[in-house]
Parts: C-alpha cells; structure tokens; sequence
C-alpha cells in the first residue's frame, strides 16, 4: 500500500509544484485589449494635475499611479468592492497586466484602491472619462456634431427616510460612537442612560401600538423631546473640558468627529421634524440622511417610483453612444430648463465648438432656450416643445433627433445595472456617490470603446 504524503491527497508529487505559473495573455481578453488602447502617459498627466490640486506639496513617497489607474479602470468595467479589486490584481492576470504589474510581485492593497479614489474624485475621474470620450471621437466612432442631454437621479444606498427612523437611528449612531471616544465621554453615557432607554420605549411604542396619526404625531412629539434634550447634552460633553483635554487616537479622532456631524445635523433636523408633526407638510431642504446630510429627494413622478432620494446628474450623449456626466452641486443647479444650456456650454468647452443638432425632451423647452442655444451655435434645435407649440425642426431632422434623444434614456439605464452600479453605490459621502456615478460612466465608455475597436479588426473580445 502506497504511503499517502498528505491528508487530502491519496499521492503526492514527486516534485513540489511551482506556485509561480506561466501563463500567456490571450490577445482578445477584454482587459488586454483596453490596455494596449489607452495612452497611459497622458492619463497619468491628468492624474498628475488632479493631484497637484489637491496634495499641499510633493513630500511622500512617490504615487503608484499606473497601478492605480488600472484599479481605478478595473473597477469601473465591472463593479467589485475594493477588497475585490486588490484581490483580482493580486491573482489575476489580465487585471495584473491592466495595472502594469506583471513584472513585479507588489499589488496595491484595498485601502490604497480607495484613497487614490477619493484623491481623484468625481472632477478627476471626469477627466479621464473626458479622455475616453475625445479618443472615441478621434477614431470616429462617436460625432460630437450631434448631441441629446438628459437628467436622471443617482439613488444612495440609504434606507426609506421617515422622521421616527431618522431619530432612531440618530440614538444608535450616537450610543455606539460616544463609547468608542473613551473617557472623554464616559459622563454623557452615564448621564444619559436613562433618556436613551426612554427613547427606545418610543420606537418600540410608535412601531407597535401607535395606530392613527393623532396617536403616531402624538408620540414622535414625544420622541423629538427625548432627542431635543439628548442632543443638549451631546453638545454640552462635547465641549466639556474632560473631552476637550482627552488624548485620542485612530477610531477614537473618527468617533468624535462622527459625534460633531451628527449633533450639527440633528440640530438642523429637528425643527423640519416638528414642522412636519405641526403642518402635515415636508419643509423645504428636508434633510433625509443622517450621515449624508447633502443628499435630497428628487420628484421624478415615474410609475411605481415618484421620489427618488441620493443626487442629480446630467447626461450628455454624443451621437454613437459615448456618455459625459455632470453631477449637480446641490438640488437646483441642473434642473432641466438650466440643464439644456449647461450641457451645450460644458460640450463647447470640451470640444471647442456646439453641437450643430441638438435635442432635450419637453422638460427643457421654452422659447428663450430655444433663441439662446441658437446664440450658443446650435443649427437644430430639437428641444420637445409643450402643448401645441410647433417644433424649431420638421421632417427627417426632427425625427432623426427624436430617435437620438430616445437613445439617451438606454444609456442611462446601462449605467443604471448591476455591472457599473451607479446607483446606490457603496459609498459614505455625498464626494463618495459622485466618484462612484463618474466612474460607472468610464466603464460605460471604456467598454464601449475596446468593444468597438476590436470590432474593427473582426475580433470578438473575451472576459
């Protein structure tokens, strides 16, 4: 009987199998075909110019950023966590090859994926996307001569905001962060362990026994009480002496912080809270996220889905498909009669010159648009109009930009799906969210374009 070398192996080699494979890249691997197309010199260049805005000064070690550039790409043309993503790099070549690491052994690791992410944000990774864009033009498969915009909403992975739930979850964000601080905190725990168990009853009582809106107000009055006086309190800790003098360090320095966005943010919120028990109304500017306070709700009025809760963005599609985005700094900057003029403004700074058609659905029409995007260079103006008002085009051109404009909401949609994850993103800040939305617009791009390409020379790509 043959001796068994291991537990799991009925026999073993005679030599021990190398651990170090050699293995070919298959020329029509997606991820191989997107590498040899990009000029990496001038991404890096860009990636350099994001960074010499945002860094104080060059000291440090000097940044991976071909590595990180390719992990930044890799994660836009499928969606993986960063841990995902250090994994592929680490164990998969094709990713490997995409980072310009096959001959080394390093890998970046998570953390470094995410901080690079968050250094380029949602400006730098336009930048690069813009890049995508200008070489799709370049080879010709996109013409900025034609141009259809639109406006969507990106959605944040937050639960249903209700005032009882933003409360709640106020009391547990605060008791979980106030025992991570340590002693500089220690009194507020113990002072106030008697309102926390209060609150609690209130939720329990609300979700259980409150049946009618008399009796539901009559208790989140109650409830906006008990987090009144709680949040006095965290403000009144918070600038004790005790916490002022207490020596934090690593989740401590996070915890307090949390503890200060989170007391700001109540203190904004409470009196919507109680305008809403007193009116039936919702306040203007309603915040409806604790830890993302810039996120708003969006009236889309879709069937199924009338409100919508994360950010705004404007979509621009050159005709041939390639996407730019721009995300909306607060709720009223890319409405839709605004948004019909920024996106011809944002393609004439990018391009050099208007799109000579261009076309936006009724939301975006009025007769000034109309007379300030012929002023901007427009020839064909495509703006739906309402009611009976005629159209600025007629015949074949008007039907040629309908059927334009009716391909931007398919776009959208892609970017929308399970494999770019714009919407709701795994992401803790509004910066987060808009990083997240341009990426997923590059891998909607990039994909596109490798796609493209290899369909020139015949080549059906794989991975």
């Amino acid at each position: 009987m043959n001796s068994t070398p291991g537990p799991f192996s009925r026999q073993g080699d005679l030599l021990p199998r190398s651990k170090r494979p050699t293995i070919l890249l298959a020329q029509d691997h997606r991820l191989v075909h997107l590498t040899d197309t990009l000029d990496w010199s001038e991404l890096e260049q860009r990636a350099q110019q994001v960074r010499a805005q945002k860094l104080k000064n060059a000291a440090g070690r000097p940044p991976h950023l071909r590595a990180s550039l390719g992990a930044m790409l890799l994660m836009a043309t499928r969606k993986l966590t960063y841990r995902e993503a250090e994994d592929l790099i680490r164990y998969y070549a094709p990713a490997r090859y995409l980072c310009g690491l096959t001959e080394t052994q390093w890998t970046p690791d998570f953390t470094t994926i995410q901080d690079f992410t968050q250094l380029m944000g949602e400006e730098g990774i336009k930048l690069i996307n813009q890049y995508v864009v200008q070489m799709a033009v370049k080879q010709k498969l996109a013409d900025p001569r034609t141009a259809v915009a639109d406006t969507t909403a990106q959605e944040a992975a937050i639960p249903y905001p209700n005032e009882m739930g933003l409360m709640t979850g106020f009391l547990t964000s605060v008791a979980s962060a106030a025992r991570k601080v340590g002693r500089g905190l220690k009194g507020f725990v113990e002072q106030t362990a008697a309102r926390f168990k209060a609150a609690r009853q209130k939720a329990r009582e609300y979700r259980l026994f409150a049946k009618t809106k008399e009796s539901k107000d009559r208790v989140m009055g109650q409830m906006a009480s008990i987090v009144e006086k709680l949040n006095e309190n965290l403000e009144e800790a918070l600038g004790a002496p005790a916490a002022q003098q207490a020596k934090l360090r690593k989740y401590g320095i996070v915890a307090k912080s949390k503890l200060v966005q989170l007391r700001e943010t109540m203190s904004k919120l409470l009196p919507q809270i109680r305008y809403w028990i007193r009116t039936g109304y919702v306040a203007s500017g309603k915040i409806i996220s604790l830890h993302i306070p810039q996120l708003y709700s969006i009236v889309r009025g879709k069937a199924g889905k009338t409100v919508e809760f994360g950010l705004s963005w404007g979509i621009t599609r050159l005709s041939g498909g390639y996407l730019l985005a721009t995300l909306a700094q607060d709720r009223h900057e890319l409405q839709d009669t605004k948004f019909a003029l920024r996106a011809v403004k944002d393609h004439t700074t990018l391009f050099g010159e208007a799109p000579l058609a261009y076309a936006y659905d009724r939301g975006g029409y009025s007769a000034q648009n109309v007379s300030d995007l012929k002023e901007l260079g427009v020839k064909e103006v495509g703006l739906a109009p309402r009611g009976r008002t005629q159209w600025s085009v007629s015949g074949a051109v008007r039907d040629r930009l309908v059927r334009e404009r009716a391909m931007v909401e398919a776009g959208i949609g892609t970017i929308k799906s399970s494999r770019y994850g714009f919407n709701r993103p795994s992401a803790r800040s509004a910066s987060m969210m808009g990083a997240c939305g341009q990426r997923a617009v590059l891998g909607f791009n990039a994909t596109k374009l490798v796609r493209e390409l290899a369909g020139r020379k015949e080549m059906t790509l794989s991975g």
